[in-house]
């Protein structure tokens, strides 16, 4: 991660390949990001054919099936991944929703200034691989190298992506209730 008080610039709207996507200080995006082996190749194959709506369901509903190593059902893992998600909350973003799930990990957040939503991802990836990787006493790719972001375009999107993300541990059958589940914002 960046050290001191170097300020980066936001690279605004742009496009990777598929959809577009905007990087702005005070932008609330949905970030999602998943373990190397979380999605079967099944998966990844009809995803790489599908529509972009297709595809944004079939990955969400291969998730929420727990497809390969599962590393963030494991307690100590879990709360290293939300632990490093509040450690610059307030600071460098602002958290507003957050679910670790066994296969992967959503968030709400809102951007700061000279904080690019890139760089903040690759934070959260970057120390918590290595981090989970010295618990699991391995070495190897955590996390897939991509992330899934959408940006929050009016204030009922935000709430229904609230609702989702910590809805999400209900839907999978991992809980009933939303405050049921240690490692989300809807204990907090």
């Amino acid at each position: 991660m960046r050290g001191g008080g170097d300020m980066a610039e936001h690279a605004g709207w742009r496009s990777r390949g598929y959809l577009p996507h905007v990087d702005a200080a005070g932008a609330v995006q949905h970030v999602v990001f998943r373990l190397a082996d979380s999605l079967p190749p099944a998966s990844l194959a009809a995803m790489e054919r599908a529509a972009t709506s297709v595809r944004m369901r079939v990955t969400a509903e291969a998730l929420d099936s727990g497809w390969g190593s599962r590393e963030l059902a494991r307690p100590q893992i879990a709360q290293l991944v939300q632990a490093a998600l509040l450690h610059f909350d307030g600071e460098r973003y602002r958290l507003l929703a957050w679910c670790v799930m066994p296969t992967h990990v959503h968030v709400l957040v809102e951007q700061g200034e000279g904080w690019p939503l890139a760089t903040v991802v690759h934070g959260w990836k970057s120390f918590t691989s290595n981090a989970a990787n010295k618990v699991l006493a391995r070495s190897g790719r955590f996390w897939a190298p991509e992330y899934f972001d959408r940006f929050m375009r009016d204030d009922a999107q935000l709430q229904a992506t609230r609702e989702y993300i910590e809805m999400n541990p209900v839907t999978a059958g991992l809980c009933a209730a939303p405050d049921e589940w240690p490692w989300s914002s809807a204990l907090s």
